[in-house]
């Protein structure tokens, strides 16, 4: 389509590094949740706010705003719609308590399946969904678990980016992501083989987490948000070129 997202256009000029401010608390089954301090970044807020720019027919602006500012506040009212609790957050405290691969035992010579693991949910089950919507020219928020813990604590470990393309050879998928902690790179990607699912996946990645992998990724819940009109700069690209559906996108059954 006419226009497709690119992050050295669509993307924020800044990265996603920001000095401490007082964090945003997320009420959780799991109790309180503290986001939005400068050790867990505001990521799903700028991925967000990123994809409501480029629907919008809007360059996002180009300085990085200060706490209280009518941008810093908007990243971070997309950062909690990011999270979209209570639902989004259960399914990273899933996912982070989920195998790699299948869980299975043998029985009588035979093995037997007992859980589907983060390969297998990411491969067969989120994957299609983000391909079908990437097909359509539309731009998908993922959700990416990035650790395997029992603690709500390490929820803010996880990492959320825009996924806008891919390529394939055989089963081999790179998928083309925007990631707020790279800025506006075109180069991100992450990487997997798509062959055996029910074994543990490596995901290739050069996403801005320092040392921490890539277990699986999830097709995030992503309602489009209202740009403050006094936030918006008109482009030289038409709105028209971005007439996609306003319903919300849905995170498929993991």
């Amino acid at each position: 389509m006419a226009d497709s997202f690119l992050p050295s256009r669509h993307g924020f000029a800044f990265d996603n590094s920001w000095p401490s401010q007082p964090a945003v608390v997320l009420p959780t089954l799991f109790g309180d949740i503290r986001v939005g301090d400068a050790a867990d970044g505001l990521c799903g807020g700028m991925t967000f706010a990123a994809l409501d720019y480029w629907r919008s027919g809007a360059a996002p602006p180009d300085d990085r705003p200060a706490a209280g500012q009518p941008l810093y506040r908007y990243i971070v009212d997309r950062l909690i719609a990011s999270w979209h609790v209570p639902a989004g957050v259960a399914q990273y405290y899933q996912w982070m308590n989920l195998p790699d691969g299948d869980a299975t035992f043998r029985v009588f010579g035979r093995r037997v399946l007992t859980e589907r693991g983060l390969s297998w949910r990411t491969i067969r089950i989120q994957w299609p969904q983000v391909r079908k919507d990437l097909d359509r020219g539309l731009p998908v928020p993922i959700g990416v678990v990035t650790v395997s813990s029992k603690r709500p604590q390490d929820l803010g470990l996880n990492h959320q980016v825009l996924a806008y393309g891919y390529s394939g050879t055989g089963s081999r998928v790179t998928l083309r992501v925007y990631d707020p902690n790279r800025g506006r790179r075109d180069d991100v990607y992450i990487g997997f083989d798509t062959a055996a699912p029910a074994k543990p996946t490596p995901f290739a990645h050069n996403l801005g987490l320092g040392q921490r992998r890539v277990r699986g990724f999830f097709r995030a819940a992503y309602s489009p948000g209202d740009t403050p009109a006094e936030l918006l700069s008109p482009t030289s690209a038409s709105p028209a070129d971005r007439m996609l559906p306003r319903a919300p996108l849905r995170p498929a059954a993991s």
